[in-house]
């Protein structure tokens, strides 16, 4: 599998237009992903059991920045090496990076990391990988590479998301509620068939490797979306792409008014709703390379 920093690993919807649509539109929901939950990711780099600043660091899957963005901003003098499959996604990337005016800190590989052997990373300080890990085939092999990449006494920072976030009241849609809970239930068993590490305890994979476990941290978010067109939109992009997942195994009624929620133009569109939250959760793990 390739390892790509997703936070919504839906199938494509039906609506999409081909690889190339479909990437487009999830970059789009990785970076709505970044700004509506920034504050949540800075406390998760705050919270990282580093003894000292990192100079090297590597970002796993890190699609269009999410991580890489918010450690260059925790550890202004660090770089970092940016690993993806996706081309699109590293392109974002670097015109980010661009705008932001950090290229020169910035280094991107593209590579899929369950083909062949690893690409060279050097021996970072630390290696982060966020919503990624669970994509691998063989994701023991990955851990054990990763860690022995780390200089010594580094640290490997894996963060794994509690499934997709939910967004509305559970008695919503007023037609047919608990919809949203019953479309999460069809895609997570989807998944499970073609993610079965999805959702692994990742402390014993780190252990096995040789590493420390140094941080295990449950963090609950739970973001109040009143109002709020960024938000109306995140929820609007994750459910399209859930739509892909489920539309053939939904209940046909259950269906249609998931479609009545994703039509922007009708009165019942989750873009007009007052009443919407961010609800997920995430776990980080961190292990550390031995002294010496």
């Amino acid at each position: 599998m390739n390892p790509s920093h997703q936070h919504t690993h839906a199938h494509p919807s039906p609506r999409d237009h081909g690889p190339g649509h479909a990437d487009a539109d999830q970059a789009e929901i990785l970076d709505l992903d970044a700004e509506v939950l920034a504050e949540h990711i800075a406390s998760i780099t705050a919270s990282l059991p580093l003894r000292t600043d990192p100079h090297h660091i590597v970002d796993l899957g890190s699609g269009t920045g999410t991580g890489t963005f918010a450690l260059l901003d925790r550890f202004p003098t660090a770089h970092v090496t940016a690993v993806d499959v996706s081309g699109d996604h590293l392109e974002r990337l670097r015109t980010a990076a661009i705008a932001r005016g950090v290229l020169e800190r910035v280094r991107t590989v593209q590579a899929d990391l369950d083909e062949g052997a690893w690409p060279d990373l050097g021996s970072p300080d630390l290696i982060w990988a966020s919503a990624s890990m669970h994509h691998m085939a063989h994701p023991a092999r990955a851990v054990r590479a990763a860690a022995d990449a780390l200089a010594p006494g580094g640290l490997f920072a894996v963060v794994e998301l509690a499934g997709h976030p939910r967004f509305l009241p559970e008695d919503a849609p007023e037609d047919r509620p608990g919809l949203e809970e019953r479309v999460h239930e069809v895609v997570d068993r989807v998944q499970q068939e073609l993610m079965p590490h999805r959702g692994a305890d990742w402390g014993p994979l780190l252990a096995a490797a040789g590493l420390t476990l140094d941080l295990e941290r449950t963090i609950d978010i739970d973001v109040d979306g009143s109002g709020d067109e960024l938000i109306g939109r995140y929820a609007l992009g994750v459910l399209q792409r859930l739509r892909g997942a489920v539309a053939d195994r939904l209940d046909v009624e259950d269906l249609a008014a998931l479609d009545d929620l994703l039509d922007a133009g009708s009165p019942r569109s989750i873009l007009r709703r007052e009443d919407l939250r961010v609800r997920t959760e995430r776990t980080v793990w961190a292990g550390r390379r031995a002294d010496g």
